[in-house]
């Protein structure tokens, strides 16, 4: 297939007078992964969920395989959709349902299995983000930070999504887990030939997991690159963004 996996141009969504995002373009190639950066309440989680579906877009187009998802018949930009697994942030578990239930989740809500084979499948994913089968029985409660995370991962990719979407997957972990999840993403992204696309602040993470990156800010993307190249970037708003400092083209509102 020619052409990127995601072509966004031109995507606008707004609050009430607040602009979040103001003409986005971005292009995610296939099989390649790619993470947006930018500070809190710029746009990241607001551009994923305009992408999945969750909140409308005001303006501008989203195709996944040339389909503007924003124009096709809702059975078509459904079934496109459905090609995304999603990692949200802080794993977005149910409580209420073991472990098994929550990595087979989307497959049961679907119909893509049978509940007697979901959990056999449930505990072969695990076993993909090493995990054994006696956690599959356990309650979310009891896992830690860090297997919360796995199984997260594990949900996002166990109906095999040929797109998978990574909301701050370091969020909460030490710098150790965190390059430990980081190293089961890019796995489990590689085995599968998906494509990723992920948001985060942690820039050792971002350049574990992508292989290009984009700055959000002000409602757009201002600059694309390498993420091998964060660190060393030019651009006054990445190089600020990426280095953490106070000063710089970013003004962060405070209140005193």
């Amino acid at each position: 297939m020619s052409g990127p996996k995601i072509r966004i141009r031109g995507l606008k969504k707004h609050f009430g007078p607040k602009k979040v995002l103001d003409g986005v373009d971005l292009d995610v190639a296939t099989g390649t992964g790619m993470v947006v950066i930018g500070g809190s309440g710029t746009g990241k989680s607001v551009l994923l969920k305009c992408i999945l579906g969750l909140i409308p877009a005001d303006g501008g187009s989203i195709e996944i395989d040339g389909v503007d998802v924003l124009k096709a018949p809702r059975h078509q930009a459904r079934a496109l959709r459905e090609q995304i697994g999603m990692l949200f942030q802080n794993g977005a578990l149910f409580d209420s349902l073991p472990v098994w239930e929550n990595v087979a989740f989307g497959l049961l809500a679907q119909k893509k299995v049978s509940r007697a084979r979901a959990r056999d499948v449930a505990v072969e994913v695990l076993a993909q983000v090493g995990l054994g089968p006696d956690v599959a029985g356990l309650s979310p409660a009891e896992l830690s930070g860090g297997m919360q995370k796995r199984v997260g991962l594990a949900r996002a990719i166990a109906a095999r999504p040929a797109i998978i979407f990574l909301d701050e997957p370091t969020t909460g972990l030490d710098p150790i887990m965190g390059a430990v999840i980081d190293e089961l993403i890019v796995d489990c992204v590689k085995k599968l030939g998906s494509t990723s696309v992920a948001i985060t602040h942690d820039m050792a993470s971002a350049q574990r997991i992508a292989d290009r990156a984009a700055m959000l800010y002000e409602g757009r993307i201002t600059w694309t690159g390498p993420a091998g190249e964060l660190m060393t970037c030019t651009d006054p708003v990445v190089e600020q963004f990426t280095h953490g400092r106070a000063h710089g083209p970013i003004k962060m509102a405070l209140r005193r």
